[in-house]
């Protein structure tokens, strides 16, 4: 069976996550209903959470532990003035030899223990020519080039529709809020088309060159299945991309990992502070307030 569809029964992927959301639930008394994904060499703003409590992935019931470098594989949930929010400091992917139900399971059992709102953020290669490095910009929609999508196979009613709307993947309100937090602090943020793809090879210049035709700014092996799957749920989807790196032919260096996490750790405290600004005002709107 691909495996992009569960092998087990369909209730088992519900059942599953209601575990490890019960575990998570079990391990402190904070009950965030945003969470935060941090990608490669961004794992900086979970040290800006309050009365902190981290909990490896390895802990938690039914998590695929990551191996790439610059995902440490730890959530942590906290206090971002005075609001409980739920960090994943760091992520799993395909390229990692992971099923697409693997990759997206945090989104599931985050959902399942209450989560409304989720912010997704990636290192990313910058398509767009006059994109810089180091430059964050919010992605408003994405072009799905995985070949896999993780709501494939039996439908679990009890997650959400069989046929699900992917109109505004990306909260067009979230990104409002984030536009005026990044304005309070002087940093404009452009918005992007995020293009995701399975790596781990780096693509090619004549691949680069077909993406921007087809309407991709950014492109990364990470976030669109997830995004997926948010929404799938019914949470909002926030998604930031760091322009760790531009794209394959548009400069002269060779690509290289190091490169990303360089950046990354460059920007993180960039990426902090917007995340700090605009998580409170998220969740007052959430809530009603």
């Amino acid at each position: 069976m691909p495996d992009s569809v569960s092998s087990l029964p369909v209730s088992s992927l519900y059942d599953r996550a209601g575990e490890a959301a019960d575990f998570i639930a079990s391990r402190g008394a904070l009950k965030p209903a945003i969470a935060v994904v941090l990608g490669s060499g961004l794992g900086g703003f979970a040290s800006q959470l309050e009365n902190s409590l981290a909990i490896p992935f390895a802990e938690i019931p039914h998590f695929a532990p990551p191996t790439a470098i610059g995902h440490s594989g730890r959530l942590v949930i906290g206090t971002v003035e005075g609001v409980p929010v739920a960090v994943m400091q760091g992520r799993i992917h395909a390229y990692e030899g992971y099923s697409s139900e693997e990759v997206t399971f945090p989104v599931r059992a985050l959902g399942r223990f209450g989560i409304r709102t989720l912010i997704l953020t990636n290192a990313a290669g910058g398509v767009r020519e006059t994109y810089e490095q180091g430059q964050l910009v919010l992605i408003s929609d994405h072009i799905n080039l995985t070949g896999r999508n993780p709501a494939l196979g039996p439908n679990d009613d009890r997650f959400g529709l069989r046929f699900f709307d992917m109109t505004e993947a990306y909260s067009l309100e979230l990104r409002r809020i984030a536009q005026a937090a990044a304005l309070e602090q002087d940093l404009a943020l452009e918005e992007g088309v995020y293009m995701g793809l399975l790596g781990p090879s780096f693509e090619t210049p004549a691949e680069i060159r077909a993406f921007r035709t087809l309407g991709a700014d950014l492109v990364g092996m990470s976030t669109v299945q997830e995004a997926i799957v948010a929404r799938h749920m019914g949470i909002e989807v926030l998604g930031i991309s760091c322009v760790t790196n531009m794209a394959a032919g548009m400069q002269k260096e060779p690509l290289n990992h190091i490169e990303v996490l360089e950046t990354g750790q460059r920007v993180e405290a960039t990426l902090a502070r917007l995340l700090v600004r605009a998580i409170p005002t998220i969740v007052r709107r959430t809530a009603g307030a």
